[in-house]
């Protein structure tokens, strides 16, 4: 196995000069990078991957080199050490690997265009300029472009243009960076532009396929959001700029460019006339997130990539801080309990999982360390338990100490935890250690025993996992103030129960707020006295109570068959969470039961009986004075109502569709999934399939194609399923970013899971080519194991994967999901007879 070789060690550059020349019609790159820098000896190593070097000086000289692609490198003999000047000469390709300088199409009323991006992180630039390609390598960049441009055509980069000469684009000198969040982009673009109070230009682009109106929202957030930054940060941005540029084909989610920041369409571009709130929500909160970046991550960069929850975890918590500052009305607190929180438990809970701060030991193993389920949600969650631990004028403070003592320069963990405990006077690298250091987390089993609570602390785990005596330093959040407000022990007795019960009114409780990462199982005492006062206890602790009975169950520690005649408890409330929280439980029952069987038939009952009265009070169209409760829990209920096969919800969703079959796009965006995917189940022919796969292709609106991938994923006619797969290696039908959503969905679809299952593993080869380097490469393996639960499939799974588990980046993925399939494989044979017949006994 390669060891990652720190080139920076040998060569620190100081100031890059890069000259690009780009044909968009031959694909080809010219260029000429200056690197002044300090050669630390005379044998140094620069990054490139994929170029072809034509000649390197040293100091206006020929120098020895020779190229090495094993190790991205070009090796170069200088005649001697200290100040150097390097001039590196190279032609390569654009590719269409969505990495380094690549083309994003589009069509524009039946014309196909494209315009040029950027995606530097984590090793690309190598792959556009000679550099050293590591985060703690920071420079000033100097950048000139010429491309083949055409009139009214756009260029962007992380600096202002400061002239034009012969066609060449110069950029201001940039800040001292890291070459990965360099950026720039060409083509024929649209956009709108504003000011914060502080002067700072902000600015939202994108191509001309999309409406005028759809960038006024992100525009509106991304200057808010500076704002908000400034002050919380107390620390100005330090750019002129900040562009946001929405790709029509981009591997990430988003990526934090300093001052050029890019997105997926979906990501950014908003109809304001007709998106879900959710939508809005998970758009502004894309912004926000890579908008903390510009100084957490940009400012002050991780030293390297085995500290990258300092950028991640961090940007993470910030976009809910920052989100429910711009929008205190939307509550988007709930939506990190509902999707980063079961995302983090659920992940964590297998043994084998990487922990938030990891060491790296080969260069494929970079991209895997983006686990957005332990890097992002975990580590977003040990923040939080930070934040209140410390408050945000602690916080705040310490993130000003921590910026001023790091700005244009690296850090690394323990440089964060240090500024936050000179602030606030606590400890905190003593509590996070224990954290981030080790995987997993714990659960408190919390007991009344000789009259006293008593509360112990062990590893969690679903599936098998070796018990090595892990233990953390967990912040209890008790409601009852005799709990300590850290437990370090593994285990520890309180006062006695009957007297703190009476004294506080209410029952014991540990974890409220939901903000700690650990769970509670109670003994039957305590579960009891909550579930008979459930209607005292606030929403975020219902879904704690729902999620933690889940992860219980998964984890063979309590039956699912114990869960079901709770299901009902929850199922009036108007809270979202609760009702997220609910069908997350009742969901994971479909996997006891086999397609058309007498099983399913009795769940499909529960369902209706869950949904029946919500369905009842909320139906299918929003109704003036609706919360935002009623809005984002309205789809929860309809869509179990489908599952149910309610007679009544598939004639309103039929006809709803009949209403608006001149405009799909139109129904309103909440629930135009549910009537778009009722309608191809249940009333589905060729002409529908081809006429929402025609939409598909000529729309610009992205949440209306992620509407119409499920829909059409979800068709139970063979010929349809074969010629929908037909179609996953078509790039102008299906985009490469979106293949893993089509794929799931098929997956997912009883009828189709054959045909996508041969699919990947036929042509695994095309999929690793296409997107091999990607970092979302490896959970096509997780979606798959996600969905996978017989005997049978789990042999093909392992036939299948076991012999790739030695391929760099997917060894950890493998492995954790053989885990995850044989646990639910497990669990559902020894189970199903006892949930199915509880499921029994809840209907009648």
């Amino acid at each position: 196995m390669t060891e990652i070789k720190r080139f920076y060690d040998k060569f620190q550059p100081s100031r890059y000069d890069i000259f690009l020349d780009i044909d968009r019609g031959t694909k080809k790159i010219t260029g000429k990078t200056v690197i002044d820098g300090d050669a630390k000896e005379e044998s140094i190593s620069i990054h490139q991957k994929y170029l072809k070097i034509e000649t390197v000086q040293a100091d206006g000289k020929d120098v020895p080199f020779t190229t090495d692609d094993d190790n991205d490198a070009i090796n170069i003999e200088l005649s001697k050490a200290g100040d150097t000047t390097l001039a590196i000469t190279y032609h390569a390709a654009l590719t269409d690997s969505m990495m380094g300088i690549y083309p994003s199409y589009y069509e524009v009323n039946g014309e196909k265009k494209q315009i040029i991006g950027t995606q530097f992180e984590t090793t690309f630039a190598r792959q556009a300029f000679p550099c050293i390609d590591e985060p703690e390598a920071k420079a000033k960049f100097d950048l000139a472009i010429k491309f083949d441009e055409q009139p009214g055509e756009t260029i962007l980069a992380n600096m202002p243009e400061i002239r034009t000469e012969n066609g060449i684009h110069y950029f201001d000198t940039t800040v001292k960076m890291s070459t990965y969040l360099i950026a720039f982009a060409f083509g024929d673009l649209q956009s709108k532009i504003t000011k914060t109070k502080s002067g700072v230009e902000v600015g939202v682009f994108a191509t001309k396929a999309h409406k005028a109106n759809e960038l006024d929202f992100a525009l509106d957030i991304a200057k808010r959001a500076i704002e908000f930054y400034e002050d919380f940060y107390q620390t100005p941005y330090p750019l002129a700029h900040s562009w946001q540029l929405a790709l029509p084909d981009f591997s990430a989610g988003a990526m934090e460019n300093w001052g050029l920041v890019t997105y997926r369409e979906a990501y950014l571009m908003v109809d304001p006339d007709n998106t879900a709130l959710d939508t809005k929500q998970l758009v502004a909160t894309v912004i926000t997130h890579e908008l903390a970046h510009q100084w957490f991550g940009d400012l002050v960069t991780m030293k390297w990539w085995d500290n990258l929850w300092l950028n991640e975890s961090f940007a993470n918590m910030m976009e809910y801080v920052a989100a429910d500052a711009l929008e205190p009305d939307w509550h988007v607190w709930e939506m990190f309990q509902t999707s980063d929180v079961p995302a983090a438990l659920q992940r964590d809970a297998t043994d084998g999982v990487q922990s938030v701060h990891v060491q790296v030991n080969n260069p494929a193993e970079i991209d895997a360390l983006f686990d957005s389920a332990i890097v992002y949600a975990k580590g977003a969650r040990m923040l939080v338990m930070v934040r209140a631990l410390l408050g945000d004028d602690n916080l705040r403070k310490g993130l000003k100490k921590y910026f001023e003592a790091h700005k244009y320069s690296n850090a690394q963990g323990d440089d964060l935890w240090d500024a936050l405990g000179d602030a606030s006077g606590i400890d905190v690298g003593s509590i996070m250690h224990s954290w981030l250091e080790q995987p997993g987390y714990p659960v408190v089993n919390a007991s009344v025993v000789d009259g006293k609570i008593k509360l112990s602390q062990q590893q969690f785990f679903i599936g098998e996992g070796k018990d090595k005596g892990r233990q953390w330093q967990i912040p209890l959040n008790s409601n009852y103030g005799a709990a300590p407000k850290i437990m370090a022990d593994k285990e520890v007795t309180i006062d006695d129960y009957k007297k703190l019960r009476q004294d506080s009114n209410e029952p014991f409780r540990l974890n409220v707020g939901n903000n700690s990462h650990f769970i509670v199982k109670y003994d039957d005492t305590l579960m009891k006295d909550i579930l008979d006062n459930l209607d005292s206890i606030d929403a975020i602790s219902q879904l704690g109570i729902l999620q933690d009975l889940r992860l219980l169950a998964d984890a063979r520690e309590i039956s699912y068959a114990s869960i079901v005649p709770l299901l009902a408890k929850f199922a009036q409330s108007h809270s979202t969470v609760v009702n997220a929280a609910l069908y997350r439980v009742a969901n994971n029952l479909k996997k006891f039961v086999k397609p058309d069987s007498a099983e399913e038939k009795a769940l499909r009952e529960l369902f209706d009986k869950l949904s029946a009265d919500q369905v009842e009070r909320l139906g299918w169209t929003q109704k003036d004075g609706e919360s935002n409760d009623d809005q984002l829990t309205r789809p929860y209920v309809l869509n179990a109502a489908l599952y149910a096969q309610n007679k009544k919800a598939i004639s309103d969703a039929h006809d709803l569709f009949t209403a608006n079959k001149d405009n799909l796009g139109g129904i309103s965006a909440d629930v135009r999934l549910l009537i778009l995917r009722n309608e191809v189940k249940n009333y589905g022919n060729a002409d529908l399939f081809d006429q929402l796969l025609s939409d598909y292709r000529k729309s610009s609106d992205p949440s209306y194609k992620a509407d119409l991938s499920v829909a059409l994923t979800s068709t139970p006619d063979a010929s349809l399923i074969k010629k929908l797969i037909s179609k996953f290696e078509d790039a102008d039908t299906i985009k490469p970013q979106d293949l893993r959503s089509w794929y799931r969905g098929t997956l997912a679809n009883d009828k189709a899971q054959q045909a996508a299952w041969d699919w990947i593993r036929n042509d695994w080869s095309w999929l690793e080519d296409t997107v091999g380097g990607d970092m979302e490469f490896s959970t096509y393996i997780t979606v798959t194991s996600n969905i996978f639960h017989t005997p049978e499939r789990l042999q093909e799974f392992k036939d299948f994967f076991e012999p790739k588990v030695n391929t760099p980046g997917l060894t950890r993925e493998i492995q954790m999901d053989i885990s995850i399939v044989e646990t639910n494989v497990k669990l559902i044979e020894d189970e199903k007879d006892a949930v199915n017949a509880a499921v029994s006994s809840a209907i009648k």
